[in-house]
This record gives structure tokens, C-alpha cells and sequence, in this order.
């Protein structure tokens, strides 16, 4: 008898298209479908088809914990074919709650997801045997906890006992139901931020009133901000002239500093300007003062061809009024040495020259 071979479905190797839809049978191989161990499995045996993994779910607002939830279902074995089963709006809100977004929109956000191979539309809610047969599958993937659903304590319970489940961890802190919490809570701004983006009241199911105290609430809101705009705009200035301000009394410190530095190296007790102004003083008294006759000159002697001329009454007269008027200078400002000797000297001269 000759052997059939395998012609499953093989994992997406492109992620440039969406995964496909399940048909009736999405596995239309003839081969015999050996029930595999999951030791088998992830010695990456058999080498001729892969691994066969089956997780289901409501995945409404479909989010970062499905998408997870779904890596570790693919990444269960070396070589898996991932098929995800999604149940109608009618199963859903008859055993769960009603839904956010419609089957149609939760197909196409699994179709979308890169861990998919394959979505099965309208799974059941509970897995059958001939739905496992059906689509041959090897392992159911879900998270470790019971769940209770549609009179049982445990819908995967039977599943367990058969040795198909491999469990997957969940994500803390993100779920559907957190994420409507959210909205709940905090439902007045949602409406508000929706009546801003052009939504009507009526799509919003929001009364008259409720609208009209939205929009004041949302023209409160623009004031405000645009007062904490204008006080961060006055904080930035503020901050500004400060700076600018300590920078200008830096530098006229500096300056200043400088100025009086230079002031006393000019002005100072020891300064420039009285070395100067002593110097050129000493010049002026130096060239204003006379300068006094040698004390060891020799005696002028007459000229022989020339007699003494007797002296007369003009001249006595004449040397009185020079004599008073050298004692008139003395006594009008104080002599300084080199004058005094000078005086003295013309004095005796004179007194010699008359005797």
C-alpha cells in the first residue's frame, strides 16, 4: 500500500497579506492525522507537517494581552501552524456580555495579527471532538485558569484530561474589561472629547442638558489653558530678565571694580598722578627760583682806564627802592632756600657797593 503524504497547510513565511479563513476542513490532507505527545512535539517530530495549535477567544478591543497570548501559542514548538478560533456576537452575548465591536471587526483584527495562520469564524464556544477532528487539531492553547462558562466549572476541562492543553501565561494589568472600566469611569470626558471632534449629541446618546454642560465645560477648559499658557509664557520671561539682569550687575561689578582700580593707581597716595605733579612742581619752583653768584668768585677789579663813578643821589634812591622791593617779595610768600641764599648774596653785594 503506498504512503500518503502530508499536504497540510504550512506557517506563513510573508506577512505582506492577512491570514487566511478556515473552510469547512481546513486541513484537506489524506494522510492519516497521528495524535502527537507534546514531548513529540517539541522534539520537532514529525518532521513532514507541523504542529497543529488551536487557542479560541472573544478578543473584543483587541489588545496587547491577546496579542501575547497568541506569541506563546505560536511559539509553543518548534514548527507550529497557528489557527484561532473566534466566536459570533450570538454566543458571545449569550454566555459572556455584550460586545464593543462586531464579529466582523474582531475577524479582521485577528486576520491582522502576525502570529495567525489561520481564523476560524463562529468557533464554538465548547471544543467537540469532531471539531477537533475536523480540523486536526493537536493542542488547545489558553491560559491556566478554570473557566467557567455555560454550566461548567472548567469549558477546557475535558481537554485537560485528554492531554491537548498547553497552558500560556496572562498579561497583568491589560484587559477588555479593564479597558471598558476605563471608559466607564471616566465617561464624561470621553464625551466631551467626542463632542469636540464633531460628534453629535445624538450619536453620543447624550441628553440636551448634558450636552450644553459639556460644552461649557469644554470652553472652561480652553480658558484655562490658555491662562496657563500665557502664566508660562510670563514665568519664561520673568526668568529671563532675571538672568539677563544678574548677568548686567556681574559686569557692572566687574567694571566698577576695575574703574576704582584704575582711579587709585592714577589718584592714589602713591598714585601716577601725584608722582607727576610732584616732578613737574620741582621743575617750576626749579626754573622760577634765581640762581644765586658763586661764594668763591673772585673780586671784580676796576679798570684801570676807568675811575669809580662818585655816587650820586639817584643811585642811593635807585637801591633803596630795589631793597624794599625784594623784602615786599620776602614777606608776600616764603622763600625757599636756594632763593634766601640768593637774597642774602645781592644784599651783601649791594651793601659792599655802597660802603
Amino acid at each position: 500500500m503506498e504512503e500518503l503524504e502530508h499536504t497540510c497547510p504550512q506557517p506563513r513565511t510573508t506577512l505582506t497579506e492577512p491570514a487566511i479563513f478556515a473552510r469547512e476542513t481546513s486541513c484537506e490532507c489524506r494522510a492519516p492525522h497521528e495524535r502527537l505527545t507534546i514531548e513529540q512535539a517539541r522534539r520537532g517530530t514529525p518532521v513532514d507537517r507541523p504542529v497543529r495549535v488551536y487557542a479560541d477567544g472573544i478578543f473584543d478591543l483587541f489588545h496587547s494581552g491577546h496579542a501575547r497570548a497568541l506569541m506563546q501559542a505560536k511559539n509553543l514548538f518548534p514548527n507550529s501552524y497557528l489557527i484561532v478560533g473566534v466566536c459570533s456576537d450570538e454566543l458571545t452575548h449569550k454566555y459572556k456580555g455584550f460586545t464593543v465591536m462586531t464579529e466582523e471587526e474582531r475577524y479582521e483584527a485577528l486576520r491582522h495579527c502576525r502570529y495567525v495562520d489561520e481564523v476560524v469564524r463562529d468557533a464554538p464556544w465548547t471544543l467537540t471532538p469532531d471539531f477537533l477532528e475536523q480540523h486536526k487539531i493537536d493542542f488547545v492553547a489558553h491560559d491556566d485558569i478554570p473557566y467557567s462558562s455555560a454550566g461548567t466549572e472548567d469549558v477546557y476541562k475535558h481537554i485537560k484530561e485528554a492531554g491537548m492543553f498547553v497552558p500560556t501565561q496572562r498579561t497583568e494589568g491589560i484587559s477588555t474589561s479593564d479597558l471598558i472600566t476605563r471608559i466607564v469611569r471616566d465617561y464624561d470626558v470621553y464625551a466631551r472629547r467626542n463632542l469636540q471632534r464633531g460628534y453629535t449629541a445624538k450619536e453620543l446618546n447624550v441628553s440636551y442638558i448634558n450636552e450644553k454642560k459639556y460644552r461649557l465645560q469644554n470652553q472652561v477648559d480652553r480658558m484655562k489653558e490658555k491662562v496657563r499658557t500665557v502664566e508660562e509664557r510670563s514665568k519664561h520671561f520673568v526668568y529671563r530678565v532675571e538672568e539677563k539682569s544678574a548677568d548686567l550687575i556681574q559686569k557692572w561689578e566687574e567694571k566698577s571694580r576695575e574703574f576704582i582700580g584704575n582711579f587709585l593707581e592714577l589718584f592714589g597716595p602713591d598714585g601716577t598722578w601725584k608722582q607727576m605733579f610732584q616732578e613737574r612742581s620741582g621743575r617750576m619752583i626749579q626754573a622760577l627760583s634765581p640762581r644765586g653768584s658763586p661764594s668763591n668768585s673772585p673780586p671784580r677789579e676796576l679798570s684801570p682806564l676807568r675811575s669809580p663813578s662818585p655816587p650820586s643821589h639817584w643811585g642811593h634812591a635807585h637801591a633803596h627802592t630795589h631793597a624794599h622791593a625784594h623784602a615786599h617779595a620776602r614777606a608776600s610768600s616764603p622763600p625757599s632756600p636756594k632763593a634766601a641764599s640768593a637774597s642774602i648774596s645781592s644784599m651783601s653785594e649791594g651793601d659792599d657797593d655802597e660802603k
